[in-house]
This record gives structure tokens, C-alpha cells and sequence, in this order.
């Protein structure tokens, strides 16, 4: 990966001990770059930060015409597996006349403590619906029904994984130069940072009465801002930062140090990648640029917590302190 630059800054007490680089893009609504950090042409996997590109042929082809607006967000979803979002999954199964079996995404212990609890007191193994991106693989099931697909529908030649490739290529307008099986099992299309925001600004600037694609963009869009935890969960960085912009804009993270932001009200488009994957990091990145762009008040207690919140140890005390670094801001 070329030229990282320092993005974000750990500090115990008055000694940096840490930095995290990476890359980091803003685009205008031609998909041209605003602002940059690093290296625009940095190859990166999106992971699931592009899951609402994944979900584009859902709603072009006619499949999800009938879906509400809570399961398109789950569509584009890494949700914590509560009781929200796998009652919600468990209710489309039954709509598509199919079972948690017809699943590829994997079993997966959910990281929301009162479902994981549950499980536990019940004895019960996690399944397919725990998994963070089933409601995403609930989309790719609702389509593969659509165009009589088989049931292998995960597959890097399937006709459902082409049709996201294909939405894929076409938003960042770039062709992608390999890709990789993501934690859910489906195929992960590489890009550059620069193509990850264009197209993050082409879900922003797209209208109501475009063409289909824009359409299906702004309902995506629209159901991510509308319910941001159905998106991630409660306590999570996209949930509490959406709700932080009064659902004004959409954001989502992915694996590996990831993040996008889509700003309707600016028309712009954000993709970053944090070049150790540190999770802390992005979070601490995708505020800082949101703050900077003022669609997020940086005394917001959302953003305090996510920007450059404090270190205290196992006692309680004050040792450091995260903060995005001079460049950054």
C-alpha cells in the first residue's frame, strides 16, 4: 500500500505511543476528490463498508420492489445480531418461504450481550441469523428467487455475485483488480480509496426522480439514515454517529479499518482505510472528516467518543487519549 500518511494519534500522558496511517478521500458529486490524505490510489477491500452497492441489484431488478424500508437498511447491514435484527431476519426467511439452512453467511456468536446471554442460559448454538450479514445474504436470497438462481448463490461467477460486481464496477468506475471471500463467504471486490468515495458520492447525489439506479441509491440511503440500529446496533460507531446527524447522513464501517460516509446534503462522498485495520482508528478518522465537512458537532457526545475519547485504566484513571492527527484535522 503506497504512502499511508499519520491519520490518527495515541497519547499516555504527554508521550505519543502510537499512530495509526492510512488513506483517506472526500469526492464531489462528479466523483472528483475535494480533500485527500495519503494515497487516492491506494488498492483496498472494501469489506463491508460497501454492502449498500451489493444492494443496488436487489432493487434494479425488481426483486425488492415489495421490501419495506427496515429491511432495505438490514440489506446493508453489520448488525449485532439482538433480537431487532434476527426477528426482523427471521420474518423475511418465512416471507421468501425459506429457512435459516438456505443461508451461506456462516453461523456466528452475536455480539449483542443480551442475545449472546440468551443463548447461553438456553444452551443454544448460534446460527445463520446471528451472523452480522444476514440481512445483507437475506437480499441476496431475495434476488437469487428472483431470477431463479441456484441455491449456491455466495459464488464469485454466480449470477447474483456478478450483478453485484457488476454495480460495483460501474459506481466506483473502475474495474476491479481482484477480490477476496469476506467473513460472510460472499466475494469482497477490491478498488482504490478514490473509486470507494466516487461512489459513496454518486449514492449522495442521486435523486428521487433519476434514472433506476439513482432511485434504488436513494432508497438504500435513505433506509440507512432512517434506521441506524438496524444498520449496526446499539453502542455501535454507525448507529450512534447516524443518529448524531439527526439521520441526516449515512455511514458504515467495514473489517479492517474502513469507512465510507454518504452526505446527501453536500453531495459528497467519503472512503477511508486505516492501513494497520485498527478499528479505533477509523472511527476516530470518519468523525474527524465528518466534523470538518460540519455535518457533525464536535461537541456532540457521540462524536467526543468516537474523535478523541480518553484512555482510563482498570482503576478508573485518566493515562491518555486518542486524537486525529494534526493533518487530519
Amino acid at each position: 500500500m503506497a504512502h499511508p500518511v499519520d491519520l490518527v494519534e495515541i497519547w499516555r500522558n504527554d508521550l505519543l505511543e502510537s499512530v495509526h496511517q492510512g488513506h483517506a478521500v472526500v469526492c464531489d458529486e462528479a466523483g472528483e476528490i475535494v480533500h485527500a490524505w495519503g494515497d487516492p490510489a491506494a488498492v483496498i477491500f472494501p469489506r463491508s463498508s460497501c454492502k449498500m452497492i451489493q444492494a443496488l441489484p436487489l432493487l434494479e431488478s425488481g426483486a425488492g420492489a415489495h421490501l419495506t424500508t427496515e429491511q432495505l437498511a438490514l440489506s446493508c447491514a453489520s448488525h449485532q445480531g439482538a433480537k431487532i435484527h434476527t426477528d426482523r431476519v427471521s420474518a423475511w426467511l418465512k416471507d421468501l418461504g425459506l429457512s435459516d439452512a438456505d443461508f451461506r453467511c456462516g453461523p456466528q456468536v452475536p455480539n449483542d450481550k443480551d442475545a449472546r446471554e440468551e443463548l447461553i442460559r438456553a444452551g443454544e448454538q448460534p446460527c445463520q441469523m446471528h451472523n452480522n450479514c444476514s440481512g445483507k445474504h437475506s437480499g441476496f436470497l431475495t434476488l437469487n428467487k428472483h431470477i431463479k438462481g441456484h441455491a449456491d448463490y455466495e459464488k464469485v461467477d454466480h449470477p447474483v455475485q456478478m450483478m453485484g460486481k457488476a454495480a460495483f464496477e460501474e459506481t466506483t468506475q473502475e474495474t476491479s483488480p481482484t477480490y477476496g471471500i469476506d467473513g460472510c463467504s460472499a466475494p469482497n471486490h477490491a478498488c482504490t480509496v478514490h473509486g470507494l468515495a466516487r461512489s459513496m458520492s454518486f449514492f449522495a447525489s442521486a435523486k428521487e426522480t433519476g434514472d433506476l439506479r439513482q432511485q434504488a441509491a436513494v432508497k438504500l440511503r435513505n433506509a440507512m439514515m432512517t434506521y441506524p440500529e438496524l444498520v449496526a446496533g446499539e453502542t455501535r460507531a454507525c448507529t450512534d454517529l447516524m443518529r448524531a446527524m439527526d439521520h441526516k447522513v449515512a455511514i458504515k464501517t467495514g473489517a479492517e479499518g474502513v469507512f465510507v460516509a454518504i452526505i446527501p446534503s453536500l453531495k459528497m462522498g467519503v472512503a477511508l482505510k486505516i492501513a494497520d485495520g485498527a478499528t479505533r482508528a477509523s472511527e476516530s478518522a470518519i468523525t474527524a472528516i465528518l466534523v470538518k465537512l460540519g455535518v457533525l458537532d464536535a461537541k456532540h457526545p457521540a462524536a467526543i467518543a468516537r474523535m478523541s475519547p480518553e484512555m482510563h485504566n482498570w482503576r478508573g484513571i485518566h493515562v491518555g487519549f486518542t486524537r486525529p492527527s494534526a493533518a487530519l484535522l
